[in-house]
């Protein structure tokens, strides 16, 4: 790799042994995907998080050990050094105000609040969000990135037009004390352009359609970049993120073009540049029934445990919705229901009475993690009720469980009565 004079002086430990070893760490790491220099990045999305069970015998020896280890990829500690670069922290697993409702046991609560000050005193914004765009951090068209987090990725790219890959801990980790990352990926313009053209035939409106297309178009062109020409009406923030995360889930996109909404496409022909489709797609009745029935399949019965709703964190619009179909009603004996926001999204919902509301009906309002990540749900749940795909899709796969799909509606629905009556309408 080309190195410029700022980079060879930290790669010879110029500039302190930490960034000595971020350096070391992206040039391999760059090596490896044939980039052929580092870019300047402003702007850092990923996890400085230590309550995690693998996490607990370097928070012994302390968060230096955590970052050099986790964030570095280093067995010689470090102390860790001052952000260079905007950067925040994104989802992880523990909810530290929830967790007698999560089962998290106090050591590792402790050990998250430790490392959320410590990190914190060195730059890290503690949004502890997959959504950090609905809390503060919003890249502009064309500034150059270091994101993880599947869904914040691909709304990254695509709804915000900045420019990133699908990092790691380790590449953040070393682009937050660097400002640097590998120039490869989507960081090149031309790697940016569409790949497969998308003639979506029918009218896609709600949240949970936005999610249906996103996971069928995902299944087809996996790691691609879909153009959806057809589109009637201007989608709003929250069916882009659901849209984009579920694209994420069945496949692996991580940028496309709704063409005079995206901002890099303000027509087709924009979104292919000189490029031409390497196939044309259709979506409409039949595949939208096909996408319906792959996110239920592995639900059998209509005894529901536990309904989650949340993912990606649901934005303070959606926690009214929530709040308003709750207010004044009871949950099922045999369910529980958790709704899950960004933290300083909840300090809103609190402030405006939303918690309460949920809370009244004998829900919880949650932040910081979900139960795919966290790896938590509620004791003997064995059949799970979500609006998003991408928790329907995970789920099943990694907690064991049956899981039903469907809209906030079907499943506060399913919250009040404990049976899943949802259906694709």
């Amino acid at each position: 790799m080309k190195l410029a004079d700022d980079e060879k002086a930290m790669l010879d430990g110029a500039k302190g042994k930490a960034k000595q070893k971020a350096m070391d760490l992206l040039v391999r790491y760059g090596e490896a995907l044939g980039a052929e220099r580092l870019v300047n990045v402003t702007n850092v999305a990923g996890t400085w998080n230590a309550g995690s069970p693998p996490m607990k015998p370097f928070a012994e020896k302390g968060m230096d050990a955590v970052f050099s280890k986790f964030n570095l990829d280093s067995d010689e500690v470090v102390e860790t050094p001052q952000a260079e670069v905007y950067t925040c922290q994104l989802i992880h697993g523990i909810d530290t105000q929830n967790a007698h409702v999560t089962g998290v046991a106090e050591e590792a609560v402790n050990r998250q609040k430790q490392a959320e000050r410590y990190f914190g005193e060195r730059g890290v914004a503690m949004f502890n969000t997959c959504t950090p765009y609905q809390v503060g951090n919003v890249p502009v068209r064309g500034e150059h990135c270091a994101w993880m987090e599947s869904s914040a990725v691909v709304y990254c790219n695509s709804v915000l037009g900045a420019r990133t890959n699908t990092e790691g801990r380790e590449s953040t980790g070393a682009a937050s004390i660097t400002g640097k990352i590998p120039y490869w990926g989507y960081h090149i313009p031309e790697n940016r352009l569409g790949t497969h053209l998308v003639d979506v035939e029918i009218d896609v409106d709600s949240m949970m359609d936005w999610g249906l297309l996103g996971y069928a178009i995902g299944e087809i062109v996996q790691e691609d970049i879909p153009v959806l020409d057809g589109i009637r009406k201007v989608p709003s923030m929250i069916k882009l993120k659901h849209f984009g995360a579920a694209g994420a889930s069945s496949g692996g996109i991580e940028m496309y073009h709704v063409p005079g909404v995206t901002p890099e496409a303000n027509t087709v022909e924009d979104a292919f540049g000189a490029k031409k489709p390497v196939a044309r797609l259709k979506y409409g009745a039949a595949e939208r029934k096909v996408a319906y029935d792959n996110l239920n399949s592995s639900a059998k019965s209509a005894d529901v445990d536990f309904i989650m709703l949340g993912c990606p964190h649901n934005s303070i619009e959606q926690v009214w919705t929530i709040a308003k179909l709750l207010d004044g009603r009871k949950l099922s004996p045999n369910t529980q229901l958790w709704v899950f926001t960004p933290r300083a999204l909840r300090d809103t919902a609190e402030l405006n009475g939303y918690g309460d509301m949920i809370r009244k009906a004998g829900g919880h309002l949650m932040s910081d993690t979900c139960p795919a990540i966290g790896r938590v749900m509620p004791n003997g749940t064995q059949v799970v009720a979500t609006d998003s795909a991408k928790q329907a899709h995970y789920l099943p796969a990694i907690m064991k469980c049956q899981c039903w799909f469907g809209t906030v509606e079907d499943c506060v629905n399913a919250a009040l009565t404990g049976r899943w009556q949802g259906g694709l309408q």
